[in-house]
């Protein structure tokens, strides 16, 4: 029996020990960062201080403190938590000068869950599939990561509330700083998320501080536009303050609060929060347009072209919030009257009508019954996910830098296929961890792994997702050109475009920003 030695490798901040597991050296629980406890408690991040002996890295770090998902239709695997949860993760083939592309995954979960050390992407068959060093991290979550306290304590904490996102631009970095001693090119980066994560990234496309640490962007099912302005973010604060007891200048006791009875303090805060103006919701916790970290509103940054030069994929599932109906109780029985009430809260103008007509339409197009449920899936389903994505795409396509889009229609078989192309479903198949239950399996779900891994990674190294599997993927354009991922992956120009056309018409009559 041989016996292999575990590999070793000097970062800028001393020497880490990883493991070789199935011919991939991967290196776990790394920190890009000091602690943030303490006095640091919603602090920037701090550089990671070095250490003078090899340093373990064969077993993930502690997550970022979190409650679960409400409902729980989301399933969590329990993870060690703590404040001390700065720690990224790598996988590459090998230890050397081969310059690989570099993808570093940012997880979602509405910015108060995940973490970069979740099963689903602890896989080596992307880098099976392709020769690439896979990167993934943790970041702030929650009342840690995303409270804007700097106006509520009159300074004394200084909180912006992009704590979160000012992680994952020193994580950025610390990949910057350090990939190439794994294996990586430090000037071919990949950014790639999901939901919470894809929002993220488009945020760090338009983040003066994240200039240059990445290339390339792909984003799952989220851009920017969840950014709310900073007096919202205020409320928020204010509220905190006001539920904590303390005076408003008491750092130190806001400081002293367990993790225990700031994740209690957050779910209250949820609670009451939770359908403010008929937006649905499932945090309270965003990034913030608070003019320092996040100059103005990401998609607007974009259309004025703060983004050019990232080449993207950006898309979308077609029927996003199946998912967070379930967690409604009172969804699956909405009347009609319901519907419309629900929307003229959603909607500041006169558009709901017309709305609803053209997606009734749609949806008995799309051979599906137009019940009063569908229909308002089908419209929140678009004003959350797909017409701010499609925003970004055509930002992106008006600054003259190639975008790629793509709307994912592949159906969960799970409870009947209630969820059908549900959110979160496309991620099983990029990281090639797809189940019987969710995800579905088979012929045709192994091909669409493969075409989506395949494209995913011909990206990273080319920046065009084009390739045998999945075929001529062309850029978006002034023809819409769209990738329609599912059993039969194709390309469309202008798919779903009556939904798309009606969404241009209100915001022009009700001048609604999405």
């Amino acid at each position: 029996m041989i016996n292999q030695k575990n590999p070793v490798v000097d970062t800028k901040n001393g020497k880490i020990e990883g493991l070789l597991e199935n011919g991939i050296n991967v290196f776990r629980g790394v920190p890009y960062a000091a602690p943030p406890v303490g006095d640091l408690r919603w602090m920037p991040p701090q550089p990671v201080k070095s250490w003078k002996d090899v340093r373990s890295a064969k077993e993930f770090g502690p997550i970022a403190p979190q409650n679960t998902m409400p409902g729980g239709m989301m399933m969590q695997v329990p993870q060690p938590q703590s404040e001390d949860c700065l720690f990224l993760n790598i996988w590459t083939p090998g230890l050397d000068n081969a310059k690989r592309p570099v993808m570093v995954w940012i997880h979602g979960g509405a910015f108060t869950m995940g973490s970069g050390s979740d099963p689903m992407y602890d896989s080596n068959k992307l880098l099976k599939r392709g020769n690439i060093v896979l990167v993934s991290i943790n970041y702030r979550l929650g009342m840690l990561g995303f409270l804007r306290l700097k106006d509520a304590t009159g300074g004394k904490i200084p909180a912006t509330g992009n704590e979160g996102l000012l992680d994952q631009v020193l994580a950025l970095k610390w990949v910057k700083d350090n990939i190439a001693a794994f294996g990586g090119d430090p000037n071919n980066i990949t950014v790639f998320g999901e939901s919470a994560g894809s929002m993220s990234i488009a945020c760090l496309m338009v983040m003066p501080k994240a200039k240059d640490l990445f290339q390339k962007g792909i984003m799952e099912s989220g851009v920017g536009s969840v950014a709310v302005p900073k007096e919202e973010a205020n409320r928020c604060g204010e509220l905190f303050v006001k539920e904590s007891g303390f005076k408003k200048d008491d750092a130190k006791a806001m400081r002293a609060f367990t993790t225990a009875q700031l994740l209690e303090m957050e779910m209250k805060i949820r609670m009451a929060s939770a359908g403010a103006g008929g937006t649905p919701r499932v945090t309270s916790s965003y990034p913030v347009t608070d003019g320092e970290v996040i100059p103005d509103f990401p998609n607007k940054l974009a259309r004025e072209g703060a983004a050019k030069g990232i080449l993207t994929i950006i898309g979308t599932n077609l029927d996003e919030y199946t998912l967070f109906g379930m967690m409604d109780p009172g969804f699956a029985n909405l009347t009609e009257a319901d519907m419309k009430k629900r929307l003229a809260a959603m909607l500041p103008g006169k558009g709901a009508d017309e709305l609803v007509e053209v997606y009734n339409k749609a949806i008995q197009k799309r051979g599906e019954q137009a019940t009063p449920v569908n229909i308002l899936t089908a419209i929140t389903t678009d004003m959350m996910f797909r017409m701010p994505s499609l925003d970004l795409v055509e930002a992106q396509r008006d600054s003259k830098t190639p975008v790629y889009s793509y709307i994912f229609t592949w159906k969960s078989p799970v409870m009947g296929g209630v969820l059908k192309s549900c959110h979160a479903l496309e991620i099983g198949f990029v990281f090639g961890k797809y189940d019987a239950m969710f995800c579905g399996t088979g012929p045709e779900a192994d091909k669409l792994s493969e075409c989506m891994q395949d494209a995913w990674l011909v990206f990273a190294k080319t920046g065009n997702p084009s390739g045998k599997c999945i075929g001529e993927w062309p850029a978006y354009g002034n023809k819409r050109m769209t990738m329609v991922l599912g059993k039969d992956s194709h390309v469309e120009a202008a798919p779903f475009e009556a939904e798309r056309a009606v969404w241009e018409k209100v915001k022009r009559n009700d001048s609604f920003i999405i």
